[in-house]
């Protein structure tokens, strides 16, 4: 990956007025944060620049407008959670661009942190508009783009800034563009990555990607139904893509080809419900009866998937086994996730995981504080496994 520029880079920035683009999408519920990870995320570069004199101004987004102003996506229902996990006052202005936020960025102290409201109220923002972008400018001295997980968006302040004000990555990107790096950037062989989730449908791009880079490919969940029917397996009622079977077949050729081992489940545990508790058994995958679903992976799959995760140096994790939400189809998931951190934690692996249901499934197993990195960056997260371009994070390595 070529460099970018950090805060580490940036010396003497007392009074200097820093647009620090975050991500605050945070999920609220009657006005209220029930999840302030998005926020905790990125508190260290924002005390980090406060305490070193900057004016740090916050460029945000929240929901999806659609260039509106939506009172009930505004960001001031987030000010209080925010100063909350930075223990230190937060203003806010009701405009990220002309006199409101001017008013508000010439009434900043040293140290101040302002919160300007939701960029997408604005059409600009997700055109790329220059005009919008040299308005967003005009407050301030220099960009940090601290929001991996709105990467792989080419908007003003996710990317138009960087091409006006001198641009640094701040401590959470670096943090991810250096985990990813050591994930499929530049990775220590062998390299493992178990995909699940629902469907082969959403993640060809992915798993087309994957086969050229990694040493095997673990797939899981309703996935590896797909790919057991293309071996002319009979799934039952399992969830299965039957009209993507051509495209497992592609799949599995190209990695042959490229010399990644495919691995599937070779047993599962099916039940005739999908709810939590249902009566259930572990059968081979070619003996699932018809008029039942596979919920999980079993037993004997989960040693093959703990064997070659105990032979890999990285390992690269998006996407749960089974039906982890409802008990007892969790069973593969947590029981792969505790192997893949004890092997973390013994120095043996380099474990570098993400995706939204991943990041449920690893907090689930209690692992998730054990790998040596978990994104929460959805889209972006996947887009990079993809093999994407990332303008976010191109326009930074740019002003490297």
């Amino acid at each position: 990956m070529p460099a970018f520029k950090t805060l580490d880079d940036l010396t003497d920035i007392a009074g200097k007025r820093v647009l620090l683009r975050v991500d605050l999408n945070v999920p609220v519920s009657e006005g209220k944060v029930t999840d302030a990870t998005r926020i905790e995320r990125v508190a260290p570069t924002i005390k980090e620049l406060s305490s070193k004199g900057a004016k740090v101004i916050l460029l945000a987004h929240f929901g999806r407008p659609k260039g509106e102003v939506v009172a009930d996506m505004s960001l001031s229902q987030i000010v209080a959670a925010v100063e909350e996990v930075l223990d230190q006052a937060v203003a806010f202005a009701s405009d990220c661009i002309g006199e409101p936020a001017a008013t508000a960025v010439a009434a900043m102290n040293n140290g101040d942190i302002l919160l300007l409201e939701n960029t997408r109220f604005h059409k600009g923002e997700e055109k790329n508009d220059a005009g919008f972008t040299s308005e967003l400018a005009k407050n301030g001295d220099i960009y940090v783009n601290d929001a991996f997980s709105a990467a792989h968006r080419a908007h003003a302040s996710t990317e138009g800034l960087a091409h006006i004000l001198p641009a640094y990555a701040g401590r959470t990107m670096q943090a991810e563009l250096e985990a990813l790096q050591k994930g499929l950037g530049a990775p220590a062989h062998p390299v493992v990555a178990i995909v699940g989730g629902a469907k082969v449908s959403s993640k060809i791009d992915l798993l087309m990607n994957l086969v050229n880079k990694v040493d095997a490919l673990v797939i899981g969940g309703g996935m590896a139904n797909t790919f057991l029917a293309a071996q002319g397996i009979d799934v039952g009622k399992s969830l299965c893509e039957h009209d993507l079977t051509e495209t497992a077949k592609q799949i599995m050729a190209k990695a042959e080809a490229s010399g990644c081992a495919i691995v599937l489940p070779v047993d599962g545990v099916v039940a005739r419900e999908f709810k939590a508790n249902a009566a259930n058994e572990t059968v081979d995958v070619s003996a699932i009866p018809s008029d039942a679903m596979m919920l999980d992976v079993g037993p004997k799959s989960v040693e093959v998937v703990n064997e070659w995760i105990s032979k890999a140096a990285t390992l690269v994790w998006n996407g749960p086994f089974g039906a982890f939400e409802i008990p007892p189809f969790d069973a593969a998931t947590v029981s792969a996730a505790k192997f893949a951190a004890k092997c973390t934690e013994d120095g043996k692996l380099v474990s570098v995981a993400g995706g939204g249901d991943t990041v449920s499934a690893l907090n689930h197993a209690g692992v998730a504080d054990d790998f040596s990195y978990v994104s929460t960056a959805g889209g972006a997260f996947l887009e990079w496994m993809e093999g994407k371009e990332l303008p976010g994070v191109t326009v930074l390595t740019k002003q490297g």
